[in-house]
């Protein structure tokens, strides 16, 4: 996969652009880590505090088209918040979701990641 990146990256940006995509993949893939370049949406800062949905922001995020759909990710196992999986389809992401960085990490299977980022 970080050969994959670091090709496709190398065609469209250069190098610079073919290591970075590289270094991006290799942290989050490999190591479980948040790479900063990694696709970020913001929530409402008020919303996150009252809790918000775990469906809602798989919505929100992009991550599913629908409450319907993303509530079919959660049932199937394929969604994780922070690499720990979510099993709830009533969950609610709060502050204390939030890591040392101020994110939380939105994941769908292996390969769709999204920090969100309180606003």
């Amino acid at each position: 996969l970080e050969r994959l990146a670091r090709r496709i990256a190398g065609l469209l940006g250069g190098r610079a652009a073919a290591e970075q995509a590289s270094d991006t993949a290799r942290k989050t893939f490999e190591e479980g880590a948040l790479a900063e370049s990694l696709p970020t949406v913001e929530v409402d800062r008020t919303a996150l505090e009252t809790g918000v949905g775990i469906l809602s922001l798989l919505v929100t995020a992009g991550l599913a088209a629908s409450n319907g759909e993303a509530r079919r990710h959660v049932q199937g196992g394929a969604v994780r918040l922070n690499d720990e999986p979510v099993s709830d389809e009533r969950r609610l992401v709060t502050p204390q979701d939030l890591s040392p960085e101020n994110v939380v990490k939105l994941s769908l299977g292996k390969k769709k990641h999204i920090l969100v980022r309180p606003a």
